[in-house]
């Protein structure tokens, strides 16, 4: 200590002008000298720390480690950083710890052995690494894909772990890529003209969603959210990625959704306008053919009075016959009203049988004869005789009769109607053939929709529900109705009837 006080003069001319602190202390520990920035960081008066001992200013949790470190330097006698790859620290006056950065540097004066140490407080430095960590820790581990690329070369400099981990690259793999690499929809041209926007100062931020490619060739949609910076005096972009394929997906499913919910309201909108249209057609078909057999049977009702006399008795039966055929019309046409609740409803019962084809064949030939016109002849089918068939005997001859009374009433007279029989693989085939005004080819489609009615047969009487329900009836019995036609020259109805019947019967 007596050397330093010697020379105080000169220690103090030359270590007052460094900003760090400087320590002397002597072999024993104790310090010899201190200048005044080594006074101010420890928090003490001016020559206050001259004599102390070198504990003073170490924490105590390392005051035993540092005394072991302190001979062991001694011993070593070379210039040295303290502390190399740890963080050391000082105690001030009031016991505050602060973190520091010391170099040692051995000297001799005569013949006395001393360490002379170069302290700096790196408070604000180690504040400013921590908070540099907090942010790239922050910047590594987010989940968004984080790009950092050079604004003049486009090549990648720093992309955070969740981009390396999306993507498929490693990061010195992708500092030798750019972003366009890894936008399949773009070439550099296209990619300059994206960021113009950004590169002349237009904008300070953009947003768009794009396609990325992964290094496995996969796509998947991002949100990319890109703004400038300056790394130094470096110009960058930066990008903040999302992968939003799942929002996309939600997206796409809930359009789906959408598209799907509209059209079955679409449907449904459809469908009641169907019914109110099947409501107008039946109220307006009960209207008109209703009305006519019931004023026949009005008119022939009133004249009958008229008929006392025993002579007129051919008269009274005219009118009684009249009177007959219209009612059985009219029950006629409540049936077919019946049988279409029954199907909607479900409540249809079948009464399988083996039965001769020939029996229902000449059933509704034999009825439909009172219908014939002028001239007209029904031809009957050949060699039918020894045909049984499995299947409802009533559903089997209301279909034959609708076909036949139809081809009846929209062939003008002399004409023929034809019955012929014929069967394949899986099927008995009924065909009646006429050569009556046939369906406009525009209207086929509608044929055997419920109260349709072709434009070319208004004039004649009909509902418009008989081929609707034959059809049904055999589609649910696994037969079915088809037809071929020609307007003007006539048309050709097929009865399917399975040759065996279900093994679960209806």
């Amino acid at each position: 200590m007596e050397v330093f006080e010697k020379n105080s003069n000169i220690f103090q001319l030359l270590s007052e002008s460094v900003s760090e602190g400087i320590l002397v202390v002597n072999d024993k520990q104790v310090i010899v000298a201190a200048n005044g920035s080594a006074h101010g960081m420890f928090g003490y008066a001016k020559k206050e720390l001259v004599g102390q001992p070198l504990d003073l200013l170490i924490p105590r949790t390392y005051r035993k480690a540092h005394s072991g470190h302190f001979k062991g330097f001694v011993k070593g006698a070379e210039k040295r950083q303290m502390g190399k790859g740890r963080t050391l620290y000082g105690c001030k006056k009031n016991g505050e710890e602060f973190p520091v950065e010391a170099g040692l540097n051995p000297l001799t004066l005569y013949d006395n052995s001393y360490i002379m140490a170069l302290v700096t407080d790196i408070t604000e430095r180690k504040k400013a690494e921590e908070e540099l960590s907090h942010w790239f820790q922050i910047f590594n581990e987010s989940l968004n894909e984080i790009y950092v690329f050079d604004a003049i070369t486009f090549k990648f400099i720093n992309v955070n772990n969740g981009a390396q981990l999306n993507i498929g690259y490693t990061l010195k793999e992708l500092q030798s890529l750019t972003p366009v690499d890894i936008k399949p929809d773009f070439d550099e041209a296209a990619f300059k003209k994206l960021l113009a926007p950004l590169s002349t100062g237009k904008e300070v931020k953009m947003e768009f969603e794009i396609t990325h490619q992964r290094k496995d060739g996969t796509l998947y949609p991002v949100e990319v959210h890109l703004q400038r910076s300056n790394i130094g005096n470096r110009r960058v972009y930066v990008a903040i990625i999302l992968d939003i394929t799942e929002r996309k997906a939600y997206t796409e499913n809930l359009e789906k959704t959408v598209t799907k919910r509209t059209e079955q309201l679409e449907e449904a909108l459809a469908a009641e306008k169907e019914l109110g249209d099947l409501k107008t057609k039946f109220l307006s078909l009960v209207s008109h053919e209703f009305k006519t057999p019931l004023s026949s049977i009005l008119t022939s009702t009133t004249l009958l009075t008229k008929y006392t006399q025993t002579e007129q008795q051919e008269k009274r039966d005219k009118h009684l016959n009249t009177i007959k055929s219209k009612v059985k019309y009219l029950d006629n046409i409540l049936n077919d009203f019946l049988s279409v609740e029954r199907l909607e409803s479900g409540k249809v019962n079948y009464n399988y049988t083996t039965f001769p084809l020939s029996k229902v064949v000449n059933e509704v030939v034999y009825n439909s004869n009172m219908l014939l016109k002028e001239g007209q002849r029904i031809l009957y089918p050949h060699d039918i005789d020894d045909i049984i068939v499995n299947f409802d005997e009533k559903i089997l001859e209301l279909a034959l009769s609708n076909l036949v009374h139809n081809a009846l009433k929209y062939s003008p007279e002399q004409t023929n109607i034809d019955i012929r029989v014929s069967e394949n693989k899986n099927f008995f085939l009924l065909d009646v053939i006429d050569e009556g005004m046939g369906i406009p080819q525009a209207e086929q489609k509608f044929i055997f929709e419920r109260y349709f009615r072709a434009g070319n047969a208004l004039l004649s009487q009909g509902t418009g529900i008989g081929l609707n329900i034959a059809k049904r009836h055999l589609r649910n019995l696994g037969g079915d109705i088809t037809f071929t036609s020609i307007e003007k020259k006539g048309t050709e109805f097929r009865i399917k009837v399975p040759i065996q019947a279900p093994k679960t019967e209806i």
